[in-house]
């Protein structure tokens, strides 16, 4: 089965015209000289590095994986040489400012590339994947000294970065880290302990490597108020190595390509980054765009299953399907089945309406960024605060999913290795845990940003966003459905979860199901965009928007009623 082949043009599409972000970009002064031909040209090149240079390389990657001995970690074939090239071309540094060595170029650009690199070669993918993350956290948070000495490295890929929090002991409690950072009598900190699930902690893809490491001051309280966070390269400017080893790599059901690191610091010399007690502020910077990032890789890898599955509904012929154009005694291609055009139209329209919410996403943090008006870049802020848990979570679920569902298209053929499309489904599975659970999510979605201010926030975001929508009767029903939404929220979710009697772990039961509600309105809305921007290209869209009000948006219904039946007696 061939690699993966991205399609700028359709990611284009929902840019542009969907989003209208040409219209988005003229208003921020970052992007004056920025036009629709360099958006052509930057997409267009992306695909053609990311399908002829990264996607033929995903396959041995996960036969050969990476591989540990002695504390080193090598690489497969052709990982080293392809990352030299990914980074003297430019790509990591799209959307880092130019005074740090970058473009200066939209994030949603740079949305696209990663979603592309993703479904491409997700094992290779993770050692670029927090470099963007690192390079605003040191940017933000870091001293002069360290600005001067490492900004420029992470900005264009020279270097990459980890992102150091998890122990043993201590998974997406944070509060419970013990790595210790004891001051040096130079102004910088020894740091000790040991760190697990560290992706890309250790490699031979580039010379350097910046951990951010989170740890704990001698004198600072227990749970999360007492984390710093810290800088400790692999090599220090004089050329000596730092006391940070790799214990070993870990054995995992996918993503054999990337090393996922046991990391131990022993006394190794650091400096911090930011005020002491604030490290999980610093931190969060490069943990929200890793979730961006993460709802991206699930966009991309459902879009790969998808396009494999597609492909060979297209070649294979199995049975006679009903209604089938096959000569009498011949079997009709897998596509003509019902059963399988229904998979394949469902996971498709989860791919474009993905697309729409996470472009939308990129386009908003360049606003909150750049926008010269206050109150827009609160409206942006409200939406990256409330839309990137359901964006991390719901595409990331689909992705495994939605890959399965596009196994299956293969019958027998799928559980072998031979197609690929189990490679997909291993490597798809994780993104469902890292940079925050998806039930983590869920709890933050409920819990932390819906509840506090009665709902306020998010009620705002569904009229907002509903108020964009046209006059016809796809948009008019996507408006009822937000109105139907918005007097559940008011009149029987909030009531109930803020009753006295009600029991305190009442919204944790609640989260899942919320989620995903607010996941298909997103969806909803998304379609009553496509569909009205579509018009001549109609054709393209129509099964895949088909397939989302048949197979897909039913889902609401019923997630509203496991709400219901969850909130009890009110």
């Amino acid at each position: 089965m061939n690699a993966y082949q991205p399609q700028p043009a359709e990611q284009r599409f929902i840019l542009q015209n969907v989003l209208q972000a040409p219209q988005q970009f003229a208003a921020l002064p970052a992007y004056a000289d920025f036009d629709e031909d360099l958006l052509v040209q930057v997409t267009d090149e992306a695909g053609k590095f990311v399908g002829e240079v990264i996607a033929p390389l995903s396959r041995e990657g996960d036969e050969v994986g990476a591989q540990w001995q002695a504390g080193a970690v090598t690489m497969p074939p052709g990982f080293r040489d392809a990352y030299q090239a990914f980074w003297q071309a430019g790509w990591p540094s799209l959307a880092c400012a130019t005074e740090d060595g970058g473009q200066g170029l939209p994030a949603a650009l740079e949305a696209m590339l990663y979603e592309n690199l993703s479904a491409a070669n997700h094992g290779w993918t993770m050692a670029p994947g927090l470099l963007h993350g690192a390079y605003e956290c040191i940017k933000h948070h870091a001293s002069p000294e360290l600005k001067a000495r490492y900004l420029e490295k992470v900005a264009t890929g020279e270097w990459l970065a980890t992102m150091c929090l998890t122990e043993p002991h201590a998974g997406s409690d944070l509060g419970l880290i013990r790595t210790k950072a004891v001051p040096l009598a130079d102004g910088r900190f020894s740091l000790s302990g040991t760190k697990i699930f560290i992706s890309g902690g250790e490699h031979d893809l580039t010379d350097n490597i910046v951990h951010l490491v989170l740890a704990r001051l001698p004198d600072s309280p227990p749970g999360p108020k007492g984390l710093s966070l810290f800088l400790v390269p692999k090599f220090y400017e004089d050329g000596s190595r730092s006391a940070v080893v790799c214990e070993r790599i870990e054995e995992k059901m996918g993503l054999h390509g990337s090393p996922t690191c046991v990391m131990r610091f022993d006394e190794a010399p650091g400096w911090i980054v930011g005020e002491p007690g604030k490290g999980l502020n610093a931190m969060f910077v490069m943990m929200n765009a890793a979730r961006l990032h993460v709802g991206l890789q699930g966009i991309g890898l459902l879009d790969a299953a998808w396009q494999k599955a597609d492909a060979y509904a297209k070649e294979r012929r199995q049975m006679r399907a009903p209604g089938g154009s096959a000569k009498a005694g011949e079997a009709d291609l897998i596509e003509q089945h019902p059963a399988m055009r229904r998979i394949l139209d469902a996971q498709r329209a989860w791919i474009d309406a993905g697309r729409v919410v996470a472009y939308r996403t990129a386009l908003e943090l360049d606003i909150l960024k750049h926008h010269g008006d206050a109150a827009r870049r609160d409206l942006a802020s409200r939406w990256c605060t409330l839309v990137t848990p359901v964006l991390k979570a719901a595409w990331t679920d689909q992705a495994f999913h939605g890959a399965s569902a596009c196994l299956q298209v293969f019958g027998g053929h799928g559980f072998v290795r031979e197609w690929g499309i189990e490679q997909i489904v291993r490597d798809s599975r994780v993104a469902m845990i890292y940079e925050g659970t998806n039930e983590i999510q869920a709890i933050d979605l409920l819990l932390r940003k819906t509840l506090p201010d009665g709902g306020g926030a998010l009620l705002q975001l569904l009229t907002d966003i509903g108020s964009e929508l046209g006059e016809d009767a796809q948009a008019a029903r996507v408006k009822a459905q937000f109105a139907r939404f918005t007097t559940f929220l008011r009149e029987r979710l909030l009531p109930r979860a803020a009753a006295k009697d009600a029991p305190a772990d009442l919204a944790h039961w609640l989260a899942d199901d919320f989620l995903r509600a607010v996941a298909m309105l997103l969806m909803a809305w998304a379609w009553a965009r496509i569909g009205a921007t579509a018009g001549a290209d109609a054709l393209r869209w129509q099964a895949a928007q088909t397939g989302f009000w048949r197979w897909v948006w039913p889902e609401f219904d019923m997630r509203l009623a496991m709400l219901d039946a969850s909130l009890g007696t009110a």
